[in-house]
């Protein structure tokens, strides 16, 4: 079912579209030239392989944002599925996330690209990366279930979770070093768990180096709690989706 629903929805989202799969890379490409001409160019930070920093966390962040995006009209916008008896809606969470992992899959090879081009070579903290995905996606589906559920009951989360994404983007290293946050600010930047995920995949793929497995460990925990807790809600929710619609 996941297949099937994954496929639907990117048969959806590509129909009739010029560049088709294109745009997963085309998207990130342009955030990535203006990133880097803003932040290099024009306010002058400093940081080493820059290009593939910013890349990284357009990437990132670019999963973890659509993502939730998605999730939060996803029982609003799927009024056909949420009205068929016995359908599962506890899947379509998971749909949305596995959607936009595609994405971030097929873009995945052109930063590897990148990362040749910049004279860095793939090494054992390489194997790292299906644990980051793991993560990443326990801890996004985890707040996708509650997103999803909270809107129908209250239209406004839609746009209220818009404008906190797009705060939390700037208090985010996506395109910055967390070293040129003030010191005594860094503290409270550990309070984001994309700070931890982002600095995980850097750490990974541009450093060479293992992750701080104590960090992955407390965002696992996490993700997995947020999940239960998440899809208990929206279950528990689930049984007044048609009447609200």
């Amino acid at each position: 079912m996941l297949r099937v629903l994954v496929g639907r929805d990117l048969k959806v989202v590509y129909k009739r579209s010029f560049l088709g799969l294109g745009w997963a890379l085309g998207m990130p490409l342009v955030q990535l030239i203006v990133f880097s001409f803003v932040f290099r160019k024009v306010l002058e930070i400093e940081v080493e392989h820059y290009s593939v920093f910013v890349f990284v966390g357009v990437l990132v962040w670019g999963w973890f944002h659509s993502s939730l995006g998605d999730s939060v009209g996803l029982i609003t916008s799927n009024r056909v599925l949420v009205g068929q008896p016995g359908f599962p809606l506890a899947v379509l969470p998971n749909v949305t996330v596995l959607v936009r992992l595609f994405h971030f899959l097929i873009a995945l090879p052109l930063l590897v690209g990148m990362i040749f081009w910049s004279g860095l070579l793939p090494n054992v903290s390489w194997c790292f990366v299906p644990l980051l995905l793991i993560v990443q996606y326990l801890f996004t589906v985890g707040i996708a279930y509650p997103l999803a559920s909270m809107n129908v009951i209250h239209r406004d989360t839609q746009h209220v979770t818009r404008v906190l994404l797009q705060l939390m983007m700037f208090l985010t290293p996506v395109f910055y070093s967390l070293d040129r946050v003030p010191e005594e600010l860094q503290y409270w930047f550990q309070f984001n768990p994309m700070v931890g995920i982002l600095d995980a995949w850097r750490s990974v793929l541009i450093k060479g180096t293992t992750p701080d497995l104590a960090v992955l460990g407390r965002l696992s925990v996490v993700g997995l709690v947020l999940l239960f807790l998440g899809r208990r809600l929206f279950v528990q929710q689930s049984h007044q989706f048609i009447e609200e619609l």
